[in-house]
């Protein structure tokens, strides 16, 4: 029989509230790509994101729309070309690359990394918040070596404070989701700088970061919604220092793997970075994580249920899929 492939949305529920500047969620809503083929089967996952212009209900249509391309022997290659960038060809490519990994006998690692997979250190997210209930979580996680800190507000400079107080020995990322603007940019970054701030990421409203270009970067800065694919990356060399690579954002490993290498090429630092999403999301981006400077996929630590089976997380580090989870 031809390959089949089949669709469905799935809803997982968060531990609790989880807050950026644009709003809070409840639950990772995904949708779950599967392939089948002589009695194996390759999953993937996606996470419709509401910023891009994604719904679940969308997503899942775009999915089942390629399901003859699919049966009639399209290949991930083939793919890149059929659909855009996006939470849907994210799905199918994962679930792609999964297939060929069961039907070959050969690990999708093999393919993906430079180097044997090994567990990588990931950073535990703070949602935003008041700032003693921010300095309260980074304090719970403080033995972690990386946290990412959702700021985004016009005036962050209590939150950062007590942030970067509570957990004094932790790596920290600010993560704006675009809420700064001209008026505050300046006084944020200088604070960072002050607290040994890591990393900044996306401050300003993508399509209006051109000030970036302009200003003193006393930490460096990354971009997140300002980028989606490999096309992206030569226009905001002048921003940013570095770039977050989602899965979600370039359609799939596939094209996420082509875009870490030519964000070598031209000097950017790397993030690997995720939606919220359970470790079937993940696995792959682990992969990609392999040699990325800062890694961020906490995603299934946000849920009060998780695949099984699942990443395995143990202090600051998630290891490599078990080829039971995918690939």
């Amino acid at each position: 029989m031809p390959r089949q492939l089949s669709a469905m949305i799935e809803s997982f529920p968060l531990t609790r509230a989880f807050n950026i500047s644009r709003g809070a969620k409840t639950t990772a809503d995904v949708v779950t790509c599967t392939i089948t083929e002589n009695g194996m089967t390759g999953r993937g996952e996606c996470v419709p994101y509401k910023r891009y212009g994604e719904t679940v209900e969308g997503v899942l249509k775009a999915i089942e729309a390629y399901a003859g391309a699919i049966s009639a022997g399209a290949t991930r290659q083939d793919l890149q070309s059929a659909m855009k960038p996006g939470a849907a060809r994210n799905a199918i490519d994962c679930a792609m690359w999964d297939i060929e990994a069961k039907l070959s006998g050969r690990r999708a690692a093999l393919t993906a990394c430079h180097i044997l997979p090994r567990p990588v250190p990931t950073a535990v997210t703070v949602s935003l918040g008041d700032p003693s209930d921010m300095a309260d979580e980074a304090r719970a996680h403080s033995a972690q070596k990386l946290l990412k800190v959702k700021v985004g507000t016009s005036d962050d400079r209590a939150r950062i404070h007590a942030v970067a107080s509570a957990a004094r020995d932790a790596e920290i990322i600010l993560d704006a989701n675009e809420g700064w603007d001209e008026s505050n940019i300046r006084e944020h970054l200088l604070l960072a700088a002050e607290l040994h701030i890591s990393l900044i990421e996306q401050p300003m409203p993508a399509g209006k970061d051109e000030i970036l270009a302009h200003i003193p970067h006393p930490v460096p800065i990354c971009a997140d919604e300002s980028v989606h694919t490999l096309a992206d990356l030569e226009a905001l060399a002048d921003r940013y220092d570095a770039i977050n690579i989602k899965l979600d954002k370039t359609g799939g490993l596939t094209e996420a793997l082509q875009m870490r290498d030519h964000a070598r090429e031209l000097g950017f630092g790397v993030m690997v970075g995720c939606m919220v999403g359970t470790s079937l999301a993940m696995a792959p981006a682990v992969l990609l994580a392999q040699d990325a400077d800062w890694v961020d996929l906490d995603g299934p630590l946000l849920l009060a249920r998780d695949r099984s089976p699942g990443l395995s997380y143990s202090g600051s580090l998630v290891s490599p899929p078990p080829p039971e989870l995918w690939g």
